[in-house]
């Protein structure tokens, strides 16, 4: 849905403000909806079942989001100028910088929100295990009251734009005109995901990829169409390295499992390791922010990819007993547990390293009267490849099965089997995978003579 609303979002640009608190609103919705449910339940059932209350949440939340991430995705394109106050215009080098450090404070609004939502959970719910199920639920009604914070911080934003913006027109953009390739693209999008995935077709996963695949292509290459020939090439060739990149597959869920069952890391560890995650991404981000401005995505593609790959190495290591030789060796300081915050700390900002020069490369490319629509498509594709990455996940745990040990409610007996005895093999391919195959499609571009951004 993210493409039509991004090209209405471009049709509409001269009324942003509105489309952002029309986001806001279903955002307030939502989230009073299921403070409803929780705190106030047999009023609102008495209005319409809970069933439905929550499937309206549920659809008012994501969209409401979406209408407010395409906005902002297009106001990172303008709030970059294009030129100096003498009239100059930026060297190409100078406004990548600049929209590098646009995309990173973008994330860093995204992660510093996460971490603040996490650092809310574990100061509310600390310690309530042995609260009775009345006074946990309350618990939850009050993170959602609070949680209406939050369409209120984004129509600040609003309000101080309208503060801060000095010449709307500062870029001179053109009118939009509709884009029918784009609506019907869009429209095209999703009525194969919804045909597919409620018709109950065989291979539906498979099905509904290479349907997406080629409809994005088909808007990818109409979009290109409004760039100069050069900044075609090099839209073929980042997006084609990108897409490889994002799509290579991860080893799924057993290792998370197999740090439960085995390494025996509780809930609590798990969370902590998610905030020292956050909150080292932020450092990460501001840290590697000149390297994500001055170097190519093809030359950052090959640096994660081998970066990845060793920090791969000590999760491989303690399943083969490397936390058991180091604590040995250390008088138990050098755990699994340590070995696992380390690693942690080390790969945390990789992800976002990774993001933000596609975001800097995207606001950089984008034509100035179809910056939203752009947005969202070149959105929709890295999704699309991140659908790529799942089925590749999913195949490889069907050649090398990881199974979590499953009991029945009813008698305790056990339904499912544990068995962690091919996960060192299944970590060893995904971590080949994702380390060969980026390197194979950055030298098929540097072979074929093609530039990446």
């Amino acid at each position: 849905m993210k493409m039509p609303v991004g090209h209405v979002v471009d049709l509409l640009w001269r009324w942003k403000a509105w489309i952002l608190w029309l986001g806001a609103a279903m955002l307030a919705a939502s989230l009073a909806i299921m403070y409803g449910l929780i705190a106030h339940t047999d009023p609102m059932r008495a209005v319409m079942s809970a069933n439905r209350w929550f499937v309206l949440s549920a659809l008012l939340l994501p969209t409401g989001y979406m209408i407010q991430d395409a906005v902002a995705d297009a106001m990172t394109v303008e709030a970059v100028p294009k030129a100096d106050s003498s009239g100059v215009p930026y060297d190409q080098a100078a406004r990548k910088e600049m929209h590098t450090t646009m995309q990173t404070l973008g994330r860093v609004a995204v992660i510093g929100g996460l971490a603040l939502v996490a650092l809310v959970n574990v100061f509310v719910f600390h310690d309530t295990d042995a609260l009775p199920a009345a006074q946990k639920v309350e618990l939850y009604a009050r993170i959602y009251l609070w949680s209406l914070v939050i369409p209120v911080l984004s129509v600040l934003g609003v309000i101080l734009h309208a503060f801060l913006r000095q010449n709307p027109d500062a870029h001179g953009e053109e009118k939009t005109q509709p884009n029918w390739s784009v609506l019907g693209g869009s429209l095209a999008f999703v009525v194969i995901t919804l045909a597919v995935g409620l018709g109950g077709v065989p291979y539906g996963q498979e099905v509904i990829f290479l349907g997406s695949f080629a409809v994005i292509v088909f808007l990818l290459w109409r979009l290109a169409r409004e760039l100069e020939p050069a900044a075609r090439e090099v839209l073929v060739a980042t997006a084609f390295v990108l897409f490889v990149f994002r799509a290579t597959p991860g080893s799924g869920p057993g290792s998370t499992w197999w740090m439960i069952d085995i390494l025996r890391f509780d809930e609590s560890f798990l969370a902590r390791l998610s905030l020292v995650a956050y909150a080292l991404t932020l450092v990460g981000m501001f840290a590697f922010r000149r390297f994500m401005a001055e170097r190519s995505i093809a030359y950052i593609i090959v640096f994660l990819s081998v970066a990845g790959a060793l920090l791969s190495a000590p999760t491989i290591g303690m399943y083969y007993g490397l936390h058991e030789w180091t604590a040995r060796y250390t008088n138990g300081i050098v755990d699994a547990r340590f070995i696992a915050l380390i690693d942690t700390a080390l790969e945390s900002p990789l992800g976002q390293i990774a993001m933000i020069p596609m975001l800097a490369w995207i606001a950089n490319s984008a034509p100035a009267n179809l910056k939203a629509t752009y947005f969202a498509v070149m959105a929709s594709f890295s999704n699309l490849a991140l659908s790529a990455s799942q089925l590749g996940t999913k195949y490889l745990n069907q050649g090398f099965v990881v199974s979590r040990q499953v009991l029945d409610r009813a008698t305790g007996a056990v339904r499912v089997p544990q068995d962690y005895s091919e996960l060192g093999v299944l970590l060893i391919t995904a971590t080949l995978v994702s380390l060969l195959v980026p390197l194979v499609a950055v030298l098929a571009v540097r072979a074929l003579k093609l530039r990446t951004a």
